[in-house]
């Protein structure tokens, strides 16, 4: 008896072992936080770099250089982030970054190159990212349980908000030490501390036991290109392109029918393109009108990265929150009510005050939606999911950022915010008129 019982109750605490207490996903978030900081690092000494071996509209193409691989290629990335694993496309991804950087930081310190070497960075970099962003979002549910997936993503955006934090003044320090190849070693190390630790990383197997239910979509079998009379010994090597379209085939129809996922990709699509042009651009356009300067567009940012942080931390500690769909829906209709406000708050502190309110709005919609989709997602399409999701955030939602600019200099920054809070509040109401995504909760 107890020679019986004894493997269970050694077993049994690992199963309900929260995320934030389990130290394979602590490795995992350790990993995750280090890539995500050199991420900021390099940013920051591309730019610099950029500026000081170019004209300011060079800068801008090269900084520019890697959305068009990312955009592409992205979709591609979340079919081989399934295909190969996440865990094996990530370690790959972050050493290629690193091995980029690195030697882009040796030829500085040797010499003055020009634009060139940050060119060809800023394409490597976009097209890793096209892999390395699927992947990411694939890789929770291979070292967690599905009811720890949503407390998971509550402590990815404490990452993502740290990172935020402490990697521009790491950049800059950087910089200021040893220049901008000083600044690019740091963010190669960054990255380097991440590919050990993930290859410390236990995996588990596909959860479809823990599944909310069925594939939409089967899988292609692979039999029925291995079997015999299919053609000469090569046809393996032609018949790979089509596989693989085939695979991103099945994903999107795979999110297309699914009840909850399809409208939650069109709540994600509105609510970005609502947000992203106000924030990005609108924003420094509206300090500018307003005359509160540098210093108080960075206090109206820190409030909304405060409102945000805080709402990640929240999941982070309670690993549910109750009727997610509901108050994810309900979050993105008053957060568009404070992001039209946001242009008629006159004082600095007014609209500090009325930023850390979108954040904690926008930052709960964001996490809810983020959370909804790891938990509803089969675990063998997480990747195109992922994929979907952030062609919609990356390739789409940018997009609104030139078309804020010129209709601010055509109507003023009041209309604009307006008709980006009522495009956001369209992924809320998206989100109402959908039952299955409006009932949708998050695992226990």
């Amino acid at each position: 008896m107890t020679l019986g019982t004894a493997p269970a109750a050694e077993t049994a605490p690992a199963a309900v072992r929260p995320a934030h207490r389990d130290g394979n996903v602590l490795r995992w978030l350790c990993a995750y936080t280090a890539s995500m900081v050199g991420d900021n690092v390099y940013y920051i000494a591309l730019s610099w770099a950029a500026v000081q071996a170019g004209t300011p509209s060079q800068a801008g193409l090269v900084m520019a250089v890697s959305a068009v691989p990312r955009a592409l290629l992205m979709l591609g990335g979340g079919v081989v982030a399934d295909r190969f694993g996440p865990r094996k496309v990530v370690i790959g991804s972050d050493a290629v970054r690193c091995a980029a950087v690195l030697a882009v930081a040796a030829l500085l310190f040797a010499s003055s190159p020009g634009l060139w070497p940050l060119a060809v960075l800023a394409l490597v970099f976009g097209t890793v990212d096209a892999v390395f962003m699927p992947a990411v979002g694939a890789l929770p549910a291979r070292i967690t349980s599905r009811a720890q997936l949503a407390r998971v993503q509550g402590m990815r955006g404490l990452a993502i908000r740290f990172a935020n934090v402490v990697g521009a003044p790491l950049g800059g320090l950087g910089v200021a030490v040893g220049g901008a190849a000083a600044a690019f070693g740091l963010a190669g190390l960054l990255i380097a501390v991440s590919v050990p630790l993930l290859v410390s990383v236990r995996m588990r197997g596909l959860p479809s036991d823990e599944a909310p239910g069925p594939p939409a979509v089967p899988e292609p079998s692979a039999p029925a290109d291995d079997a015999p009379g299919h053609g000469a010994p090569d046809s393996g090597a032609r018949k790979a392109a089509p596989t693989a379209w085939r695979d991103l085939h099945d994903g999107l129809r795979y999110i297309r029918r699914h009840r909850v996922l399809a409208p939650l990709m069109v709540a994600i699509a509105l609510g970005d393109l609502g947000f992203v042009g106000p924030l990005n651009v609108g924003l420094a356009l509206l300090a500018d009108q307003r005359g509160w300067g540098a210093s108080g567009m960075g206090w109206v940012l820190a409030g909304f990265g405060t409102g945000a942080g805080l709402v990640s931390l929240l999941l982070t500690a309670r690993g549910r929150l109750p009727y997610a769909g509901r108050v994810m829906a309900i979050a993105l209709l008053l957060g568009c009510v404070a992001i039209g406000s946001l242009a008629y708050v006159p004082a600095v502190a007014a609209a500090v005050g009325v930023a850390l309110l979108v954040g904690l709005l926008a930052g709960l919609s964001g996490v809810l939606c983020g959370a909804l989709l790891q938990t509803e997602t089969d675990p063998a399409y997480l990747g195109r999911v992922s994929a979907v999701a952030g062609l919609v955030s990356l390739g789409l939602a940018p997009l609104s950022m030139p078309a804020s600019a010129a209709a601010v200099g055509l109507w003023g920054t009041g209309p604009v915010f307006v008709v980006s809070a009522v495009v956001c509040g369209l992924g809320g109401v998206v989100a109402l008129c959908s039952p299955p995504l409006r009932r949708a909760e998050l695992p226990t």
